[in-house]
């Protein structure tokens, strides 16, 4: 096949990318520039997408003898991932721009523009493997637990699937990927993951909002709206949050107090006790499924969800009900915040996602504060 190699300059996708020429395929590797700033640099294991990392792909690409290009795609980076980021910070939410690269850029418009010009798959250093199933291809975590990403692809759809290689998911420890590389002779094969939020590579995520967003002095309030102190901006606060709020005063029973709400519009961060964090529903009208739908999805069906990338999945009933994926775990699951992404699997196959939009607290007393 022809194949298109997406190539961060990280370890991954460079053995991603020799695994695809060893098997015979016609590839291509193919570095995206997300960065508006073209002088970029990358700092330890922070950021990606930079100067350094374009070089080290193309060092990889020269030493496997296949055509290297930069294609930048910062514009649609901006408007689909950064400009999402701020705005659902804005509404109060808590965004994953991860899941957003993956759905807008990686697998949409790098995807579509490798169709385009004749490719048959892209390949990227996911941890993660494709199945043959009844119904076409299935999405499955990756033999390395550790590191699989199976969770941050689950907004892959059918024909995504159909057209996307992860040469890397039956590799059963990233030290085997280290050591492959260090045998090719690849100068990236003992670099640093990168981590955190790319386009804020200082790590300062609260500054950055402060930045974009604006901060605006409001108050912290509990339950039954009493002032309880200031905040500097609502944006710097996120479900379940614990420290940094700064109260002054320990709450009645002594015990720890938590962030329950974060309101935009009156610019008030609502706290209270940590049961009250705990969500016995949750909900999402953006949602997709991993290659085929489940069948009768609109009647529930046993699943397990996860909440976040590197949380453990646990057991709970989905059903598509008024043009929603609603999900209620077995047992409530704590600190959920609208806007971070839901995935379901059966097993290890990944069924879907959404994005969620409502959580319904656990306990009927705590209702009256989401509604």
């Amino acid at each position: 096949m022809r194949v298109l190699a997406a190539m961060s300059g990280g370890v991954d996708s460079a053995v991603a990318a020799a695994r695809a020429v060893d098997a015979g395929h016609d590839v291509v590797g193919v570095h995206l520039a997300l960065s508006r700033a073209g002088g970029t640099l990358r700092t330890g294991s922070r950021g990606c997408c930079t100067v350094e990392d374009a070089m080290d792909a193309r060092r990889v690409s020269d030493k496997l003898g296949i055509p290297f290009y930069v294609w930048d795609f910062s514009e649609r980076f901006r408007d689909d991932v950064i400009d999402d980021f701020l705005a659902e910070y804005r509404a109060g939410r808590t965004p994953n721009p991860c899941m957003r690269c993956n759905e807008k850029i990686k697998f949409a418009a790098l995807l579509e523009r490798a169709v385009e010009l004749g490719f048959d798959a892209i390949c990227t250093g996911h941890y993660a493997t494709l199945v043959d199933g009844e119904d076409g291809l299935e999405l499955h975590r990756s033999s390395e637990q550790a590191k699989d990403q199976s969770y941050v692809l689950g907004v892959l759809d059918a024909d995504q699937l159909r057209h996307t290689m992860f040469p890397l998911g039956t590799t059963p420890s990233k030290e085997l990927v280290r050591a492959e590389a260090a045998e090719r002779g690849f100068t990236v094969a003992k670099k640093p993951d990168s981590y955190d939020i790319c386009f804020i590579p200082d790590g300062d995520t609260r500054g950055y909002l402060a930045e974009k967003v604006g901060a605006r002095e409001g108050d912290i309030v509990d339950r039954s709206g009493e002032v309880l102190g200031t905040h500097e901006g609502a944006h710097a606060f996120t479900v379940g949050q614990r420290k940094g709020l700064k109260i002054g005063h320990p709450a009645p029973d002594g015990k720890p107090r938590f962030v329950l709400e974060v309101r935009p519009v009156s610019n008030e961060v609502v706290v209270g006790p940590k049961d009250a964090l705990l969500i016995g529903e949750i909900s999402g009208e953006r949602f997709s499924w991993a290659g085929a739908a489940p069948r009768d999805a609109d009647v529930p069906f046993a699943c397990d969800v996860q909440i976040r990338a590197h949380a453990d999945p646990v057991p709970a009933i989905a059903v598509v009900r008024d043009g929603n994926l609603v999900i209620t775990p077995t047992d409530p699951l704590s600190g959920v915040a609208t806007g971070q992404t839901a995935v379901i699997y059966r097993g290890t196959r990944v069924l879907g996602q959404c994005t969620i939009d409502r959580t319904t607290p656990a306990h009927a007393a705590d209702r009256v504060l989401v509604d």
